[in-house]
């Protein structure tokens, strides 16, 4: 179990534009996400405005345990369950939802599961895409009404169209997801986390953050909660672990910052693979002000 101790104050983060908020991490060795969950859910209605729902998938190699609730995070029980509940993953994304696009229902909750080849994929996205329609085979459909199921949907078709039999090695998967990804982000901010269990995949439009945590470990303070762990105590030498944030969690740790464009591929705790998915200047300059308006 996870130790915490609270020791000072947290810090009152200012109000992040008015979309949702994104959470994964990738492990060397299985590893829970209860720790910055617990800051991430204060998010959800405490600390900041995202009060649409939330949800987060596990992985546990194929397959993967997938809790949403159209509650906030900050005071579902379902919430309350997972701070506690120190499931072991290493692969987990987490999303907290403000309503752009659809309405605030459960199918509507983030992230959203689809199979390919014999894998569960798990999705979530923050942004808004404007006038996003494209044209769905049959075979992946959305259930609710958000852009951003729909834009899982297309990744999914276009993959599953690209490599029709099996799954190709994951740097032949990246520059096809790099392929998709382009001709979504025409239609606006395509912030989004992605993995089938063997890697995590984080795209940035206009807002994303990393860090690494490695040996020696050393303590970390979350920003939303009144929480700090000394990571030293819990960890070994071969435990690695990468968190990727809308907005940093910490506020005593070095977070870097995607530039607009990255789509980085995530492996053993590590960022393995980075390619750069052009977004043309006149989608960027509409992104920008879009954020400036919310």
């Amino acid at each position: 179990m996870t130790q915490f101790y609270c020791n000072r104050p947290a810090l009152t983060p200012s109000r992040s534009p008015a979309m949702c908020q994104l959470l994964g991490m990738n492990c060397a060795t299985p590893t829970d996400v209860t720790f910055s969950f617990t800051g991430f859910a204060a998010r959800g209605g405490v600390t900041d405005h995202h009060a649409d729902g939330f949800g987060v998938a596990f992985f546990e190699d194929k397959a993967c345990r997938l809790f949403i609730d159209n509650q906030s995070a900050g005071t579902s029980p379902v919430a309350e369950l997972i701070k506690n509940y120190p499931i072991k993953s290493k692969n987990v994304i987490s999303h907290i939802r403000k309503a752009t696009q659809g309405t605030v229902r459960l199918e509507n909750c983030h992230p959203f599961m689809r199979e390919l080849w014999g894998r569960h994929w798990i999705f979530a996205h923050n942004g808004d895409l404007k006038g996003f329609s494209p044209f769905l085979s049959g075979v992946y459909q959305p259930v609710g009404d958000t852009d951003s199921e729909l834009a899982f949907c297309a990744l999914m078709q276009g993959l599953r169209k690209r490599f029709p039999g099996s799954q190709p090695p994951l740097n032949e998967l990246c520059h096809a997801l790099a392929d998709i990804t382009r001709e979504i982000t025409l239609y606006g901010v395509f912030n989004y986390l992605l993995s089938n269990g063997q890697a995590l995949f984080a795209h940035c439009s206009t807002r994303l953050y990393y860090l690494v945590r490695q040996w020696p470990f050393s303590t970390a303070h979350l920003i939303d909660a009144d929480l700090s762990i000394d990571f030293a105590q819990v960890t070994t030498p071969e435990d690695r672990v990468a968190v990727i944030a809308t907005a940093p969690l910490t506020d005593d740790e070095v977070w870097t910052p995607f530039s607009p464009g990255e789509l980085m591929m995530f492996e053993a705790g590590q960022p393995t693979m980075t390619l750069t998915v052009p977004i043309p200047p006149e989608v960027q300059a509409r992104n920008a002000a879009n954020s400036a308006c919310t």
